[in-house]
């Protein structure tokens, strides 16, 4: 039998003693007050994602952004609100470290932990409050119903997380049991039986258990829950910090993440016309992409559709010497080649452009180029 570390053995700290690098009231980037340095290609990058959306929205396609984690940490959750607020991006996709500041901020308007200074502690990653409210949220947004992003933006807007009684519990896994069980019976009674399980362990009471956040203003994922729009997360097991927590559980990290993934899949089958912003992610955002919009294809050409008429516009600090708009793929022996965000998007059909920016500057240019178009049409009676 494979031997398995035991998490119980591990000591948890409260977030409260954690020292964090950033703060939301601080670090946040104001949209109206922030200047944008981008060179002239970013720039001239910026207005062309700018014109392919207006045009995607007049065809009602997807408009889908993709970000790492640092777009959170950079304070960018309400200039991407914004994005949203204004009907240009209809779906975010983030990994789970953005969620996890995300959150983090919304509960104690701070985050960013020196992972240095705590991994030397064996305290890394390793703090109470975001370990059992996040892992408690999916599993409680699993048996809902809920996808992996949504579960957490909820339970920010709802102010807490409503734990079902075990009668309830017992019910549903007992439903799943019977020998007639349809399928949906059969994943919520799995769903159940990984809350009951979790909720043993977890000191609350049954019933509305509070969670405060005062930050909540300062949510993208919460700002999407309230505007019901995708604010999908795409997790590899292992990467995050809530992993490291004694409340993990992985049935109910994969069932919600399987939501959010085919989520996603949905918003790419509405690419045709489109645009996919791809924002400070090497490898998630390419990696769901690929297989995504395969997944896509596959189903449109079997009814006679297809998607090819469609933009992505990658944007990292990485500096690239390689015209990937112009000459293609590079051979591999040119270091180019190993850009998984660019070598994957520009195998995959439509109009693909690299941009080296600051995710600040790109995405705060984005944002006023389509608020000032926006401005310029109704001015003029458009």
């Amino acid at each position: 039998m494979t031997r398995i570390f035991d998490r119980n053995s591990i000591r948890v700290r409260p977030l409260s003693q954690r020292a964090n690098k950033l703060e939301i009231e601080r670090d946040t980037v104001d949209p109206s007050a922030f200047e944008p340095r981008l060179s002239e290609q970013a720039l001239l990058d910026v207005r062309r994602a700018a014109a392919e959306i207006l045009t995607a929205r007049e065809r009602d396609a997807s408009v889908i952004l993709a970000f790492g984690a640092h777009s959170i940490k950079n304070g960018l959750a309400r200039v991407m609100t914004r994005l949203m607020d204004g009907g240009w991006v209809g779906h975010f996709a983030t990994n789970g470290a953005g969620v996890i500041h995300d959150w983090e901020f919304a509960f104690q308007g701070a985050s960013g932990e020196d992972v240095k200074r705590y991994l030397d502690e064996g305290q890394f990653g390793i703090w109470e409050e975001t370990g059992s409210f996040i892992n408690l949220a999916i599993a409680v947004g699993a048996y809902r119903g809920l996808g992996y992003g949504e579960s957490v933006g909820a339970m920010i807007v709802e102010g807490g997380l409503g734990l079902p009684d075990d009668e309830e519990l017992a019910g549903a896994i007992l439903a799943g049991g019977a020998e007639d069980a349809r399928e949906e019976e059969l994943v919520r009674a799995a769903a159940a039986a990984d809350l009951r399980a979790l909720l043993g362990r977890h000191p609350a009471k049954r019933g509305f258990l509070a969670v405060e956040h005062p930050f909540a203003a300062c949510s993208l994922s919460a700002a999407a829950y309230r505007a019901g729009k995708p604010f999908t997360a795409h997790p590899m097991f292992g990467h995050d910090i809530i992993y490291a927590h004694p409340m993990n559980r992985g049935a109910p990290i994969g069932r919600a993440a399987e939501l959010d993934f085919l989520s996603f899949v949905d918003s790419i089958s509405r690419l045709e016309g489109g645009v996919y912003l791809s924002v400070g992610s090497a490898v998630m955002s390419p990696m769901i992409f690929e297989k995504g919009l395969s997944m896509a294809r596959n189903a449109a050409r079997s009814r006679g559709a297809s998607i090819e008429d469609f933009s992505i516009h990658v944007v990292d600090l990485a500096a690239s010497a390689w015209d990937w708009t112009k000459d293609g793929e590079p051979p591999q022996d040119n270091p180019a080649y190993y850009l998984r965000f660019c070598k994957t998007f520009s195998r995959a059909g439509g109009r693909m452009s690299y941009a080296s920016a600051d995710n600040r500057s790109w995405l705060v240019a984005l944002l006023r180029e389509l608020e000032s178009s926006d401005r310029a049409s109704r001015g003029s009676g458009g």
